[in-house]
């Protein structure tokens, strides 16, 4: 083990730079996504569109492709994480939220809506000054505020 340690260094190092370097992303990155989610983004059954659609149809299949060939890139380095070193699950979770795919925002609502992690989430959104999340049950209710 030594031996391949000491004949493998540069790779080595490349790896502690990036694990450093995901890790420090990550603290900085996630408070900053948090807090720009609406408070009732996962509050209804169906995502919600809001937002008027400004590039042409063309330029949105290619955002769209260039999007999920990322999060699929995201989503194979952070299964690589699980065994090396650096942020494996943030690394996945934030490749499977940049892809599409039927059932994900049924997903994302499952998650968040997740005890710990919605305190989480929520008590970031209050350090910042935003309102908490709201989270929408299979029971057809929205969860209470913490």
């Amino acid at each position: 083990m030594i031996e391949w340690l000491q004949t493998n260094e540069t790779v080595l190092w490349w790896l502690i730079a990036s694990s450093v370097f995901t890790f420090v992303f990550s603290l900085i990155l996630v408070p900053m996504m948090v807090v720009r989610i609406p408070a009732d983004y996962f509050s209804h059954e169906k995502r919600q569109h809001k937002r008027p659609e400004k590039y042409p149809p063309a330029v949105r299949i290619v955002i769209l492709i260039i999007k999920n060939v990322m999060g699929v890139v995201l989503l194979l380095a952070g299964i690589l994480m699980l065994v090396l070193p650096g942020q494996g699950l943030f690394t996945m979770f934030v490749g499977i939220m940049m892809m599409n795919f039927p059932g994900k925002y049924k997903l994302e609502r499952w998650v968040v809506a997740r005890g710990p992690i919605l305190k989480s989430i929520n008590w970031m959104r209050k350090r910042a000054g935003h309102e908490p999340l709201k989270t929408y049950t299979d029971d057809g209710h929205t969860t209470p505020d913490y």
